[in-house]
């Protein structure tokens, strides 16, 4: 499993962004732009809660089974994939899902601000971009502690003693 790269989400961010902005326009032109739910940063918050409880516990986990604690419960490696498949799926969704509230809401800041039922839209946007955001960190903690120890590179002679 290949490592999420920040630069692949942040393009995915930037490329939903740029199309939901100009969807935005498009829709405003030609009717009314539906609006921005407030479960929408709600939901992504618990997501992140979720990925950041997991990777705490995984951590607190590992490292009792470093030490060797007694009575200490190891990570299934089933488990330990499992959490972070949810994780690099999360942050995709999430980067793509921020981008279009984040599109959608520099189209309310620019555009609408005037209309009071627009400028809290504008917030619920925000919201949800730092939410998504907050998933997108959460995600990357969780697949950081779950990392495996780099193997040896096979084209390298080994260290003589």
């Amino acid at each position: 499993m290949k490592q999420l790269r920040p630069a692949v989400l942040a393009g995915i961010f930037v490329v939903a962004g740029i199309l939901s902005w100009a969807g935005a326009r498009l829709w405003n032109a030609y009717g009314t732009l539906p609006g921005v739910p407030l479960a929408a940063p709600i939901v992504l918050g618990v997501i992140a809660a979720v990925l950041l409880a997991t990777a705490l516990s995984m951590r607190a986990r590992l490292k009792a089974q470093r030490e060797r604690r007694p009575g200490a419960k190891g990570v299934e490696p089933l488990m330990a994939a499992r959490a972070v498949v949810f994780g690099q799926a999360s942050a995709l969704v999430a980067a793509l899902v921020a981008g279009m509230y984040g599109g959608v809401g520099v189209f309310l800041l620019t555009d609408a601000l005037d209309v009071p039922a627009r400028r809290d839209q504008a917030w619920y946007a925000g919201f949800s971009v730092l939410a998504g955001a907050a998933v997108i960190a959460a995600a990357l903690f969780l697949e950081h502690v779950l990392k495996l120890p780099e193997d040896e590179d096979p084209t390298k002679a080994p260290a003589k003693a």
